[in-house]
């Protein structure tokens, strides 16, 4: 019973936390790019040209950061999270020129990969070995509504007081509620060594994990993340253009596009009540089809089945989001899961840092047929996914 308080706590507390984090970092940018441009005289194009440098920087530093948490524990690297989080937020709200603006976002790239979810579901892998699979997927059901907390909290205040003073609340939710739950209700585990996951028995619906992970199939893992984190990112930016250009109204367009974050935690819903007992694999290729299904329906029916492409989409990203956690420590394991789950997402970060740009380039040139690109690529991870599957029945590592 104490281990199932433990549990909760720490799901609940790192869910919470994780919110706060999402909020402060990946969706400031869509409230706030345009005021800030405005200040200082920018084109809107240099603000985003700032986060596309912080997610460089987060990519840098992913491995180093889950090394950290692997030998000294997450709590420590959790809590510094946000004094990183909350220095760059100050920074950002006192910013006298565009290099002091730049400044800040490098910051709060420092900051991702303290605070987001390597670290959270580092140390969870770290606390709770292979039982951590129900511990990420609540988390990531919390921190889901990251977007519908960040998005109106912050537009009231930057149109009450100014984009300044919503950096300064937020930074001031980072020194008190995100650490004071980092420090009062997540375990201390300097001390506790990261437990192995036992090796289920093989059978139907099970894959044998991998033991010392080959250098191919960790490549294929990052490709897929990435690629996955390319069509997140085109989407994330472009949604509400890509359904006009399917002959969506504006309107219509916006209302669909504003269904991805219920989709999301529709998908994690679904990995809780029906996907938990499959292998992360299953969970992995049903993420990875789902986008290529809507937009073969978009493509055929049009602006019609707007709400489902986008309900198909929002739902893949969610599961995507666990994915990234729940199948490395199906594969590997739980040793070195900080500093592997580090290399894996790097590359995505990198891709999703000229995403937005390239995207639009492409939209620009090919209208709703640039949803083929992210499409096929999508399609072409869920084929190698299932290729991962055959290596493994047969024995092969990669």
């Amino acid at each position: 019973m104490a281990a199932l308080s433990l549990e909760r706590r720490a799901t609940l507390a790192l869910g919470s936390a994780q919110l706060l984090a999402w909020a402060s970092s990946y969706y400031l940018l869509a409230i706030l790019a345009v005021p800030m441009a405005r200040q200082f005289g920018l084109a809107n194009v240099w603000v985003y040209a700032m986060f596309s440098a912080a997610l460089v920087v987060a990519a840098a530093l992913g491995p180093l950061v889950g090394r950290w948490v692997d030998q000294r524990g997450g709590r420590r690297v959790l809590m510094a999270s946000n004094g990183v989080f909350a220095a760059a937020h100050l920074l950002l709200a006192t910013a006298q020129h565009p290099a002091q603006l730049l400044l800040g976002w490098l910051l709060i790239g420092a900051a991702m990969p303290m605070g987001l979810y390597d670290a959270a579901f580092a140390t969870l892998v770290r606390l709770f070995g292979s039982a951590a699979r129900p511990r990420i997927v609540g988390v990531t059901l919390i921190a889901g509504f990251a977007s519908s907390v960040s998005w109106p909290l912050t537009a009231f205040v930057e149109q009450a007081a100014g984009w300044r003073w919503a950096c300064v609340l937020w930074a001031a939710l980072h020194l008190t509620v995100g650490l004071g739950i980092h420090a009062r209700l997540i375990p201390r585990d300097e001390q506790r060594p990261p437990q192995a996951a036992p090796a289920p028995v093989a059978g139907e619906g099970v894959a044998a994990p991998l033991h010392g992970p080959s250098r191919g199939v960790l490549w294929l893992l990052a490709t897929v993340f990435a690629v996955s984190g390319f069509t997140f990112a085109a989407l994330a930016a472009h949604l509400p253009r890509v359904l006009e250009a399917s002959g969506a109204s504006k309107t219509a367009a916006v209302f669909a596009a504003s269904l991805v974050g219920i989709s999301q935690v529709a998908g994690r819903v679904m990995e809780v009540g029906v996907f938990s007992r499959w292998h992360p694999l299953y969970s992995a290729r049903i993420a990875l089809v789902l986008h290529p299904l809507g937009v073969l329906l978009l493509t055929l029916v049009g602006a019609p089945a707007a709400v489902l492409f986008t309900a198909l989409h929002g739902a893949g990203v969610g599961l995507m989001t666990i994915v990234k956690g729940t199948l490395p420590l199906a594969l590997f394991g739980a040793q070195g899961f900080g500093q592997r789950a580090g290399w894996l997402e790097a590359p995505s970060r990198v891709v999703q840092a000229v995403t937005p740009v390239l995207f639009g380039l492409l939209l620009e040139r090919l209208g709703e047929h640039a949803l083929w690109i992210t499409g096929i690529g999508m399609f072409a991870s869920f084929l190698a996914l299932l290729r991962l599957r055959r290596s493994q029945a047969g024995g092969a590592g990669g």
